[in-house]
């Protein structure tokens, strides 16, 4: 393993980023996002994916200096178009516009179109919960992930966010995939030539596997059979069509087995509380408190709980990545 500094986790996706033509926006945007996930403990979603960012760039996937395009849709509704470019940056460009139209209307939606999309998107719904906002995320990916009942792609991973402010507390926050697993999970184990649980995936033929590469090369599951499948086609639906973007088979085939990416859309919705409740906002956040205190009273844990305890550890110790993710990385400034 190898130890970094968060400054140097930082300084490492910038260096590559930007020797490898992104715009300095894009540099910024994107190494702050994938130094979250680093940060957090989520590895999947850290420093990994540099390493996809830039094998989408050179297979023309992504466009390194788009200049986001912020619509105005209607007194609720605000559009940005990515224009091919990675969705981070399109996320910030129409963050203040949401805000403000969550405050003017109490409940406010931001479609982000034609972007490319790697991310967690606990980081987006935490920008979100700062801002005092309940707050929903929802974006395909690729067709990965088999059907309930079925053997053949049909949904992404289709990842489901939700944020919740806490005055004096971490937000409460939860993303998940509607898939058993997260597909970098699945990637990671592959690289590291480790067996995955059962459960994950099936293979080209159907049957359960526990190898990484038949999985990837065949199907991924759904969590909870026909309940995750339902949400799945729901997240298909309201990231895709709804805002007419690409659903997951759609960007699959525009991939062009390049294995870049996901290149379609996000929604996401944003409700202001104080804006609902008015003079009662207080008494009724105090409840949900209550809420909280009563499941980890009893020793459960929140959801995010666990990266919150690894961010603060990161602060302190920095981060550790696997030597072999570092000579990937490394050979990228190479390039």
């Amino acid at each position: 393993m190898i130890q970094l500094t968060l400054e140097q986790a930082r300084e490492l996706a910038q260096k590559i980023l930007r020797g490898n033509g992104f715009s300095e926006p894009h540099v910024q945007a994107v190494s702050a996002t994938v130094l979250a996930g680093e940060r957090d403990g989520c590895a999947s979603h850290g420093l990994y994916r540099v390493l996809g960012c830039v094998s989408s760039l050179k297979a023309g996937k992504v466009v390194a200096d788009a200049d986001p395009e912020v619509i105005d849709q209607a007194p609720a509704l605000v559009r940005v178009d990515a224009k091919g470019g990675f969705s981070q940056l399109a996320f910030q460009a129409g963050l203040p516009v949401l805000v403000e139209k969550a405050r003017q209307c109490g409940i406010a939606a931001l479609a982000i179109n034609r972007c490319v999309h790697f991310s967690a998107l606990w980081v987006e719904i935490e920008a979100l919960t700062e801002a005092g906002l309940v707050a929903f995320a929802f974006t395909p990916s690729h067709a990965w992930v088999a059907p309930a009942g079925g053997s053949k792609p049909v949904f992404g991973t289709n990842p489901i966010a939700f944020g919740w402010p806490r005055a004096g507390h971490n937000p409460f926050i939860f993303d998940f995939a509607t898939s058993a697993i997260a597909r970098g999970e699945i990637e990671l184990h592959r690289r590291a030539g480790k067996p995955i649980p059962l459960g994950w995936g099936i293979d080209q033929h159907g049957q359960p596997s526990t190898d990484a590469e038949a999985v990837m090369n065949g199907a991924m599951l759904t969590f909870g059979g026909h309940k995750g499948s339902a949400l799945a086609a729901m997240v298909e639906l309201i990231a895709g069509p709804l805002i007419g973007d690409l659903t997951s088979a759609e960007s699959l085939a525009y991939d062009a087995g390049s294995k870049s990416s996901p290149y379609h859309g996000e929604l996401i919705v944003v409700i202001d509380p104080r804006r609902f409740l008015g003079e009662a906002t207080d008494e009724h956040l105090a409840r949900a408190e209550a809420m909280f205190e009563s499941i980890q009273g009893q020793g459960a844990r929140l959801p995010s709980q666990r990266r919150y305890e690894a961010r603060a550890r990161s602060a302190e110790q920095g981060v550790q990545i696997p030597q072999a993710l570092y000579d990937d990385l490394k050979a990228l400034i190479a390039d």
